[in-house]
Formats: C-alpha cells, structure tokens, sequence
C-alpha cells in the first residue's frame, strides 16, 4: 500500500511538473487527465484519465483578445448569411457560409450568421466563439 500511494505521488509530481512546461493543450489535457484518473483510479485509472485528457485537450484555445477586438471592429456586411442550423460552439459552420481570415493571427477566421459574429477554425470551420 505505501508503494503505491508513494508511486502515485511521484507520478503526480512528475506529471504536474510535465504541465508546467507543456506548450501544447492535448499534452496538458493528457497530463491532467492522467493525474486525475490516478488518484481516483490507480495506475489503471491514470491510463484511462490520461487518454480522455487528450482528447478534451486537443480542442483549439480560446482566441487571443486581439482576435476578438478585430473581429468586433469589422463592419458587417451589407447582405447577411441567415441559416437555419443553429449556430453552436464546437460545431462547424455550414457550407454556404463565408467564413475570412484574421490577418494578424491566421489561426483563426470569423463570419457573420444569422446577425451573429462568430469566430471559428479556418480548416475545420468549427466555432470557437459566438460574440455578443
């Protein structure tokens, strides 16, 4: 029993200083996830806990707030797309929608839907943020 609560303690140290200097959110999700599953799990649940960190942790960042200001500050178009499909995050926008690029920051493209500014994921046109 003491090796196994010191074991988990050592992964969870080594882990936890992992995070500190992860650069990549699938790496922090991973680590976090397996830190989690750990202590509530043991070795087996760390396995488990890691993997569905790194799936949660592959989701794109929050944009930075520069992105947001841009995209605010862009004025709307004169002939709005209306869709039926309700506009949710972690959805892509459909087809018909004409999504542009941030030039400053390529890594992330807006549109305007249903009156609604939403900044999305240029490959995957999924939504990242829908802006009131």
């Amino acid at each position: 029993m003491k090796t196994k609560v010191l074991s988990i303690a050592a992964l969870s140290l080594g882990l936890a200083a992992g995070c500190a200097f992860a650069q990549s959110s699938t790496v922090t999700g991973a680590a976090g996830g397996a830190v989690t599953g750990a202590v509530v799990g043991g070795p087996v649940g760390a396995a488990v806990g890691g993997v569905a960190g790194a799936i949660v942790g592959t989701a794109i960042d929050p944009p930075p707030q520069k992105v947001v200001t841009y995209v605010r500050e862009q004025p709307l178009p004169e002939e709005g797309t209306v869709v039926r499909e309700r506009v949710v995050v972690g959805q892509p926008l459909p087809g018909a929608v004409i999504v542009r690029t941030v030039p400053e920051n390529p890594r992330y493209a807006y549109a305007v839907v249903n009156h609604q500014r939403v900044i999305v994921e240029p490959s995957s046109r999924k939504v990242i943020q829908i802006l009131n």
